[in-house]
């Protein structure tokens, strides 16, 4: 029976020579994950079903980025006891402020997760390792909890939508245009419960990264999870980082797909995702004067040195706009470092931005850049709903890197073009 990427390699992890999209399987964990918001939860599960010690020391990962450093007591609370809880389990990778990221960065940069993985994440983004031929996915708290006391989860087999892409994205276009492009094509149920399956001549155009912002928002279209081809790009970024033998797993040619679509790179214009769905997308030739108030160039969608890099080359010599606010956040310690040792930083502040610590404080309302009634921010984040960032009546734009720099000099939304 012929199968598709995801498909082979869960049943890799089941002990089965085969599966298909449906059936329930138990499949066997590479990597269980948690932060700072989630994790507490999960202990408290783990302690209640009597669970005495981690299934594998090694294989759990727990990662301090939301609420840190912390913003308030309750924070601190949550943190100290992730902490104590991986320092009673020997927990080999726990990252706590100095050495933490924002986790969906900080994972592949550490060489946590290689081709044909199998990770959960009690964090809906987990489906971001996909961009290096894993399958990952979100699941809640409870599940994470059976799968560090257990190393093993429960799935339902995902069928899967085949996207086809081809030719190469244009200057100042990234993967952000790329899935914002997909997401309103096809909705944020358009691949409900579905594996997207990222193949063709033009994935060898995207870099990594690109292909890590692209799985990362393939829950925004409702997926299970998205993943891409291994190819010479994937296996050089991986053994940079890991010495672990990976398996790449390519689907069958005879693979049954629900739909296929064929994307053309060469086609996708900068694109932004209008309040308050990801999938409300929009192209320059369609926007009007909107005037904004904040920027925040990060998060765990648009946190990479590329990203970072990006705007910077947009900012250079220029002011952002009197009335704006911009946010920059390095993804990690690392990409921070880079971003120094780079002069990044110099041009961000000489620019009249702020440069902060890796965390994910404003995407989800946390801290670092709340929104009150009636602002409005471009984000290089993932999600726009009602009150994401801030009040019910604040309104989020997202964009990629180089939308949100031109943005923040011309403050309202603005494309590169307009500003350099």
């Amino acid at each position: 029976m012929s199968m598709t990427m995801t498909q082979k390699i869960l049943a890799a992890h089941a002990g089965l020579e085969k599966v298909e999209a449906g059936q329930l399987i138990l499949v066997n964990l590479d990597r269980v994950l948690g932060n700072d918001i989630t994790s507490p939860v999960a202990i408290r599960e783990f302690e209640s079903i009597g669970a005495t010690s981690v299934y594998d020391k090694d294989k759990v990962t727990m990662v301090m980025d939301h609420f840190a450093p912390n913003k308030d007591i309750k924070a601190a609370t949550q943190c100290k006891m992730c902490r104590d809880f991986c320092d009673k389990h020997e927990v080999t990778h726990f990252y706590d402020v100095g050495r933490m990221g924002i986790e969906h960065a900080l994972l592949p940069e550490k060489g946590l997760v290689v081709p044909g993985d199998v990770v959960i994440g009690a964090d809906s983004h987990t489906c971001t390792y996909g961009a290096l031929g894993a399958f990952s996915t979100g699941v809640g708290s409870t599940d994470m909890a059976c799968g560090m006391a257990t190393g093993k989860a429960w799935f339902k087999v995902p069928s899967a939508i085949k996207f086809v892409l081809k030719g190469k994205l244009n200057k100042y276009v990234s993967g952000k245009d790329v899935i914002l492009h997909i997401i309103g094509k096809i909705g944020v149920d358009g691949a409900l419960y579905k594996s997207m399956e990222f193949v063709g001549e033009g994935v060898k155009a995207l870099t990594v990264y690109d292909r890590l912002t692209i799985s990362n928002m393939a829950i925004e279209a409702g997926a299970k999870n998205g993943i891409f081809e291994v190819d010479e790009q994937t296996e050089a970024y991986v053994k940079a980082r890991s010495n672990r033998v990976f398996t790449a797993y390519k689907a069958d040619e005879d693979a049954v797909y629900d739909e296929t679509y064929e994307i053309d790179l060469s086609q996708i214009k900068p694109t932004v995702a209008f309040p308050h769905l990801p999938e409300n997308t929009k192209t320059f030739d369609e926007i009007g004067n909107i005037p904004i108030d904040q920027v925040v160039i990060g998060s765990c969608t648009n946190g990479q040195y590329k990203d970072i890099a990006e705007a910077a080359e947009i900012l250079k010599g220029k002011k952002i706009a009197k009335r704006v606010r911009a946010i920059i956040i390095p993804a990690t310690q690392d990409i921070y470092m880079q971003a120094v040792e780079n002069g990044l930083v110099k041009i961000f502040i000489e620019a009249g931005c702020i440069v902060s610590t890796p965390t994910c404080g404003p995407c989800l309302g946390g801290y670092m850049g709340i929104l009150a009634a009636g602002e409005r921010a471009v984000a290089t984040t993932n999600r726009n709903f009602v009150g994401r960032m801030g009040h019910v009546e604040s309104e989020v734009y997202l964009a990629s890197p180089a939308v949100a720099a031109a943005s923040a000099i011309a403050g309202r939304i603005a494309s590169p073009e307009e500003v350099l």
